[in-house]
């Protein structure tokens, strides 16, 4: 799913928008993220064409300025990283679970 997220082609939605909170909760997000994430979400705004800022203390963007489609992508991969992180903290949990029943 990330490649597909990255290579979609960007598309204009103005019939909907995002709010200034869920603006905010994308931007929280992607700042506590590991910086192979962070990445990722440069990766997904280069190719939309997004305007990035970039200076000594690193990338910047207004998220306020993006379009619907820019803003719903990097939501998805959002998501998509909260669905992997779970999975592969059950992965983990089930692998202590056999460590300490079978040793």
């Amino acid at each position: 799913m990330e490649e597909t997220i990255i290579e979609q082609e960007c598309m204009n939605e103005p019939a909907a928008s995002f709010n200034m909170f869920q603006i905010n909760n994308i931007r929280k997000t992607i700042e506590s993220m590991n910086k192979f994430n962070q990445i990722e979400v440069l990766r997904i705004l280069k190719n939309c064409k997004a305007t990035l800022n970039e200076n000594n203390y690193g990338v910047f963007i207004n998220l306020s300025n993006l379009d619907y489609d820019i803003l719903k992508k990097l939501d998805d991969y959002i998501e998509y990283v909260k669905v992997q992180e779970k999975n592969l903290n059950n992965v983990e949990k089930q692998k202590e679970n056999y460590i300490n029943t079978y040793f």
